[in-house]
């Protein structure tokens, strides 16, 4: 049996970060909840986290600047940035992709999940970043 993708959500509003969880985990994933950017670099750091689902709106700390600091962290996870006050995409966003809250089914998100786990760029978490250098040297 292959592991669980293991997903982070971020949302300051605890009811929709529990629908969003129950959502992910009845389609077999793994789900870590965080209602605070402190919360989720702490868990993003503790653990192999494959996707990030982020709120842009939160107190003292949009989602677009946490989504920032998780790719300095690891740039190859992909990100989506959920919003209910924001419509469209900013190109200036680090995220892989955005989904306009209310607007947008269950079923979209779980869509969208799904496509960027297929794509998930960049090396294996195990890989050191130096040991490419000095295998092709």
């Amino acid at each position: 049996m292959r592991p669980k993708k293991v997903i982070l959500c971020i949302d300051d509003n605890d009811q929709v970060l529990s629908v969003r969880k129950f959502v992910l985990e009845t389609r077999g994933y793994r789900v870590l909840t965080a209602n605070t950017a402190e919360q989720a670099i702490a868990l993003y750091d503790d653990g192999k986290v494959d996707l990030v689902i982020a709120d842009l709106v939160m107190p003292h700390c949009n989602g677009n600047d946490l989504i920032q600091r998780l790719k300095e962290i690891a740039p190859w996870v992909p990100a989506v940035l959920l919003s209910g006050s924001t419509k469209q995409f900013d190109s200036a966003s680090r995220a892989d992709a955005f989904l306009p809250k209310g607007a947008s089914s269950p079923q979209e998100l779980l869509e969208r999940v799904r496509t960027l786990l297929v794509r998930k760029r960049g090396p294996k978490k195990s890989m050191h970043p130096h040991a490419a250098v000095q295998a092709s040297a």
